[in-house]
């Protein structure tokens, strides 16, 4: 079982930045593959930002070269840098743990954009 805690949302103005963090827990030694969605929906969540072990990152085209994903593997925690942000960037941030078998969910942290 792993638990995941997500934080730092809030308010940004267009432009500014935030830095979104996901604290996990539990059997974090089983854990292979973190990520970031958004939650557009009841039933979608669009993909933002993955790391794979070896630091291999991955992102959404609307988000490449504004956000950044990264992981302190001993204070298991992941983290979302998120700078010029957009409007669209709005919703409830998803941290998401890959392993070889479940994969856990926290319940999200919030960001709205707006001046």
């Amino acid at each position: 079982q792993i638990h995941l805690v997500e934080s730092g949302g809030g308010l940004a103005p267009p432009g500014g930045s935030l830095r979104l963090s996901c604290a996990a827990s539990g059997g974090v030694s089983s854990i292979t593959a973190m990520a970031w969605f958004r939650l557009v929906s009841e039933k979608q969540r669009d993909f933002v930002a993955a790391i794979q072990q070896g630091n291999i990152t991955n992102y959404a085209g609307v988000v490449k070269g504004r956000f950044t994903i990264s992981r302190d593997s001993a204070a298991n925690t992941l983290y979302l840098q998120m700078n010029n942000l957009k409007p669209d960037d709005a919703g409830v941030y998803l941290c998401t743990a890959f392993t070889k078998g479940p994969q856990y969910w926290g319940q999200g942290t919030q960001v709205t954009v707006s001046s």
